[in-house]
């Protein structure tokens, strides 16, 4: 089969790879245009020094690497290999950077792939160059190596080209073409290409072309110091190009390459040189190629007199040659991948290093040829899944140059985000900072952790303090606004969760085909449900909530699913989909004195049989409209209580007089994480993604077999009869050693699985971490071990939930 007329804009190793990915698969209208020469085009590909480190905290990341790694290793032209597998060795200088390459070490070994821990004199005899004064250890992936981008792309293109692929340089492209809401080709100072799908994969460029599709790229092109030494005399007859592991510095923002008898060198510890993509010259107008700047000597003088410090032989050599090279950044550090959800069959790949090329150009080609992509889960780099603010200019040139500087920071899991804050604050941020919130931000929002304000309820509370990793962003005041929770009451800000409304004649049917549960039941009815993409596997858990009979609100995770929603609306204009939580607020008010807070203030009955579980009703509290639904996330009677933005602080008001006398709190989002793996409920994102199904993640309740057709319902069914691994729950006796998520879990010398969400349980007073496991080891009473830093965690494999099996409290 041919497929579709494809143009694919930017001849780099994306473009190339997804050229090659696509006729691999039988796509052979293929067209791939750019306004420089071929092979070497001008762009980042060009000039990047090609340093492949697998080595990340995002198993996706570390997977699309993996691949790239793959087929690089295959790939040649003319004999001439198009990646040098020397290896790749992390070196620690500092304490701080030596413990962090244990955690480094747990992501890699948790995401597969194969590495090890090095003595300083190991590290040594692996790169001599080095000081051996100077290095405390190391971490050695010996996969990784030197990507020959400009090989590489030459490598694809002509494979691609074989099967019927067309490359055309010095095609420049000015315009997107578009009928109807449809791209129909692109126009290049050349002439016009018809096209069915048009994929953007240029790069440093990929704004501006964006633009002319109507679509806002969240991309920053920023400059980064790269530089060659002259011949360094103890290197003196070294024939092959590269013999010594690359090497990464990351005390110091430095990491470095062999080249024959000199190294490359590039540096991150310069100020940030942001440059807008439209003010990046022609390929003609550049003095070298538009993606390389002038050297700004005097930047890298901090970098060069590090060098010659770790490596001493350095110092009887000199810089002979460097470059302010462009690279693209983005605002959380993931690639930009997926279609318009304005423009129908116009594409991006962007935001995508050399590292990472090849297993994009895979992604992209079967979420293109097959509508999902089965080797990668991609929720994480989406192109949609970012909500409006974050696509202002001001915000992703801040977190863009933010990035930049962070790029090789020891950054912990709940590490604050830094400007521009605050952007998103509740109605009840006013009376949060009264009661001593400590923020971090979610989705934009200003999220209470813990209040200070409860300081005062630690005393004589058992709450271990964990160790020190764990107790950063941390406070005993969490674990006493868990344990108060489950005694009395505590009301939460739940504004950050996303709510969308679907209404119009078509809602009912329209969510049964997206959803796995029954949700066109009663008025009043809440459903917790999943969203499976065409694959089987989990897009999203959702709760839908019929508020009238063609009216319903959906508790949604994210921008992704109402980028979902949207994309899945019927044509004839019978359903509507809006973005409710800008308007809105939510309080979750639960624990066992949730009822004698909340009745009080209404005349309508909130008595177990007025309002049963899970079911929703409008009412009044006090003067306050609001819709009130009985669910609870943490695992005790209550309610979510949700009313007009305007009248958020009202409701709070009117909620904490009514509670305070109850011996009632204020509780963050650290409560809240401790109390729902108590409770055993899963979070999407975290403890399962679009490579899991229900049955595999422990939610097949959701999954109705005797309602209608769905869609993923083909595939899982499918996959139901072939279930290999299971999300397990995993207790931890010893208090201090509380994990994190994604460390390796072992059985035995072997690793076998890595954690996803963890936490202590102070009402059960153990640590808890979900983990995915094979499923011959997900029986309760196993035991296993956690890798966490340099030290193996004994945990037990533990039947879930941990606390309230009966759910006698939810439903009371």
């Amino acid at each position: 089969m041919a497929g579709p007329r494809v143009v694919i804009i930017g001849a780099g190793v994306v473009g190339a790879a997804l050229a090659d990915e696509l006729s691999a698969r039988g796509w052979t209208e293929v067209t791939v245009v750019d306004q420089g020469p071929l092979p070497a085009t001008g762009g980042s590909s060009s000039h990047a020094p090609g340093l492949v480190f697998q080595t990340n905290s995002s198993k996706t990341m570390t997977e699309l690497a993996r691949y790239t790694v793959e087929k690089f290793s295959s790939l040649d032209v003319d004999g001439e290999p198009c990646f040098l597998q020397v290896g790749g060795l992390e070196v620690a200088t500092t304490p701080e950077r030596l413990t962090e390459l244990h955690r480094r070490h747990g992501w890699i070994t948790a995401w597969g792939v194969e590495a090890r821990l090095l003595t300083p004199a190991e590290c040594v005899a692996q790169h001599p160059l080095l000081d051996p004064d100077r290095v405390l250890g190391g971490l050695l992936v010996p996969t990784d190596g030197i990507a020959k981008a400009v090989l590489a792309v030459e490598a694809q293109l002509r494979r691609a080209g074989a099967r019927g692929v067309r490359c055309l340089a010095r095609h420049e492209v000015l315009d997107i073409l578009r009928e109807d809401g449809r791209v129909t080709g692109v126009r290049t100072d050349r002439g016009e290409i018809p096209a069915d799908v048009v994929v953007c994969c240029a790069g440093i460029w990929g704004p501006r072309i964006a633009r002319m599709a109507g679509m806002n790229l969240p991309l920053t092109p920023l400059a980064h110091q790269l530089a060659w030494t002259g011949p360094i005399p103890a290197l003196a007859g070294q024939k092959e190009e590269a013999v010594r592991p690359i090497l990464r510095h990351q005390d110091a923002d430095l990491y470095y390459r062999d080249r024959f008898d000199g190294l490359g060198i590039g540096f991150y510890g310069h100020r940030p040189m942001p440059v807008a993509a439209d003010d990046i010259l022609p390929f003609d107008d550049a003095a070298t190629m538009p993606s390389v700047l002038k050297f700004t000597e005097d930047d890298f003088t901090d970098a060069w007199t590090e060098t010659t410090s770790l490596l001493p032989a350095t110092q009887d050599a000199a810089i002979e040659e460097g470059v302010n090279g462009l690279f693209s950044f983005t605002t959380d550090n993931f690639p930009l991948l997926g279609e318009s959800p304005d423009l129908k069959g116009f594409w991006v790949a962007e935001a995508v290093w050399v590292t990472h090329s090849a297993g994009v150009g895979r992604a992209v080609a079967e979420w293109l040829v097959d509508g999902h992509c089965s080797s990668f889960d991609l929720h994480e780099c989406d192109v949609n899944r970012f909500e409006p603010h974050q696509l202002a200019p001001e915000y992703v040139l801040t977190r863009d140059c933010r990035n930049f500087v962070e790029v090789y920071d020891i950054l912990h899991p709940l590490q604050p985000s830094g400007d521009p804050r605050p952007i998103r604050t509740s109605p009840f941020h006013p009376r949060q900072q009264a009661h001593g919130a400590y923020f971090l931000e979610a989705n934009g929002w200003e999220r209470p952790h813990w209040y200070e304000a409860n300081a005062r309820l630690v005393e004589g509370r058992d709450i271990p303090t964990p160790n020190d990793w764990a107790a950063r962003h941390w406070s005993p005041i969490v674990g006493a606004e868990a344990q108060i929770t489950r005694e009395t009451v505590a009301m939460y800000d739940m504004t950050a969760l996303k709510r969308l409304e679907v209404t119009g004649p078509g809602a009912a049917a329209f969510l049964e085909r997206l959803c796995t549960g029954k949700v066109a039941k009663s008025v009043g009815s809440v459903t917790y449900t999943l969203l499976l993409g065409h694959d089987g596997g989990i897009r999203s858990d959702i709760t839908v909530a019929r508020l009238a009979p063609d009216r319903f609100q959906v508790g949604a995770n994210g921008n992704l699913d109402l980028d979902w929603f949207r994309r899945h609306l019927p044509a004839d204009g019978t359903v509507q989909v809006r973005d409710l939580t800008p308007g809105t607020c939510c309080v979750g008010l639960w624990g066992p004195l949730a009822r004698e807070v909340l009745q009080p203030l209404t005349d309508d009955d909130f008595s177990n049989d007025g309002l049963k579980y899970f079911r929703a009703g409008h009412t009044y509290l006090g003067s306050v409209p609001v819709t009130a639904m009985r669910l609870s996330y943490v695992g005790e009677l209550g309610w979510e209580l949700y009313t007009t933005a305007d009248q958020g602080l009202k409701l709070w008001d009117t909620l904490w007089r009514a509670a305070e006398p109850l011996g009632g709190v204020v509780a963050g989002r650290g409560a809240f994480n401790s109390l729902r793996l108590e409770k055993g409920y899963r979070s999407f994102g975290t403890d399962m993604t679009y490579e899991h199904d229900p049955y595999e993640a422990g939610v097949a309740f959701a999954v109705k077999p005797d309602k209608g057709d769905f869609i993923g319902r083909a595939a899982l069914e499918r996959r139901r009869a072939d279930v290999r691994r299971r999300l397990t729950c995993l207790t931890i006796d010893d208090p201090r050693s509380v994990v994190m998520g994604k460390e390796p879990v072992y059985d035995g010398p072997r690793a076998v699985g890595h954690v996803t969400s963890a936490a202590y349980g102070y009402t059960i007073g153990k640590g808890i971490a979900y983990a995915w496991l094979p499923a011959e080891l997900a029986v309760p009473g196993t035991a296993l071990e956690i890798g966490y830093f340099d030290r193996r965690v004994p945990a037990v494999v533990a039947e879930e939930p941990l606390f309230d099996p009966a759910m006698s409290r939810l439903r009371g």
